[in-house]
């Protein structure tokens, strides 16, 4: 499977990533900042947004005309502006309806609006301490230190007005995710014969990195959780997008290869679910409404897709509690499974990429 991702090699180096405690003690938390990868939204915006994923890192031309053409496919336009936009827009009604009445802002890695540009706006708002949901349900270096990492670079761009940034928790066993994409889960095994197996995907990462994370075990205890309550027993997590070169091993296995292998092992048919993302974005559409469906059609392996959580309403209520969890230190956290709620603060050596080098914060 190749995607956006596939230009962007593995990490080469471990910088260092803010501390949530930079924080003021005496600011109340005054905004919400929505953060997440950015995409183009029109033809003539593919290539500069694929220039600046890939910026610094020496990727030929025709590696990202390669990739551009994915974009073309669907009109050069990614959907995951317009779908952060409509999470805003439920959000922010949830959060009203709930006595919660702060301010949303949006702002992206890699694409107009960008973080820094949301930072800027918060700052000339006169927000002092902002609350970051990030848009990723898992603990792992892209999904979270990188977009700290982000928010660090934004504020010192910014400079000493620039508001502190506090993330949310990861929800990857909040009830309200598990049910977003168990009620999905549950609408797509209805288009496919009784007893099919669900493939649970997520983006492919280096195993080095994910030794340093709890990525791996996280996807396990979601899709444990999805397929015990939808009552499949034959359900599997695999992953897409995978990239970098191929000597350096990544987490398998690929989507497409254990389509072939339920085939080959007589599943009567597969519903692809991608519980490793929040959002139908392009990668889901081209990794899988695309490249998967065509394996699963040339095979003759009855397929269907699920839907991420997106703006189901019990996702939407899951980021909402959240946010009031961190409004009233002591709240209890709903969290299913045997983990518990994830964390709150990040320690200084997690989420590492997984190069073999010391941290700066591990010294």
């Amino acid at each position: 499977m190749s995607s956006v991702a596939s230009l962007v090699p593995t990490p080469t180096s471990d910088r260092k990533a803010p501390a949530d405690h930079a924080e003021p003690s005496d600011a109340p938390f005054d905004a919400i900042l929505v953060v997440s990868f950015g995409g183009p939204e029109g033809p003539d915006d593919v290539m500069p947004f694929l220039e600046n994923v890939t910026r610094g890192r020496g990727v030929p031309r025709e590696r990202l005309l390669d990739v551009a053409h994915h974009y073309e496919l669907f009109g050069g336009i990614s959907p995951i502006n317009e779908q952060n936009r409509a999470l805003i827009a439920a959000l922010e009604p949830e959060l009203r309806a709930h006595g919660i009445d702060l301010p949303v802002y949006f702002g992206n890695r890699n694409w107009r609006p960008f973080i820094a540009d949301a930072m800027a706006e918060m700052r000339d708002d006169g927000v002092r301490n902002a609350l970051a949901f990030l848009t990723s349900a898992y603990s792992s270096y892209s999904g979270c230190r990188q977009y700290r990492e982000n928010l660090f670079d934004a504020q010192q761009s910014v400079g000493a007005d620039a508001p502190a940034v506090s993330r949310l928790r990861m929800l990857y066993n909040h009830p309200g995710f598990v049910e977003a994409n168990v009620d999905h889960v549950r609408e797509a095994l209805a288009q496919v014969p009784d007893g099919s197996h669900i493939a649970f995907t997520a983006h492919s990462i280096p195993v080095a990195m994910a030794r340093n994370c709890a990525y791996e075990a996280q996807l396990r205890e979601t899709a444990r959780l999805v397929a015990e309550a939808v009552g499949v027993e034959r359900w599997h997590v695999v992953y897409q997008s995978r990239s970098g070169p191929p000597q350096v091993p990544w987490l398998e296995p690929d989507v497409s290869d254990q389509l072939a292998a339920l085939k080959d092992n007589g599943a009567p048919g597969v519903v692809v679910s991608p519980i490793g993302f929040v959002s139908d974005h392009l990668e889901v559409l081209y990794d899988l409404d695309v490249e998967a469906r065509e394996t699963a059609d040339g095979i003759g392996l009855p397929f269907a897709r699920a839907a991420s959580a997106g703006t189901h309403p019990a996702f939407v209520a899951a980021i909402r509690e959240a946010i009031a969890e961190r409004l009233a230190p002591g709240t209890r956290k709903r969290a299913l499974g045997r983990f518990g709620p994830s964390w709150d603060t990040c320690a200084p050596d997690c989420c590492r990429p997984g190069n073999g080098r010391p941290s700066p914060w591990d010294a």
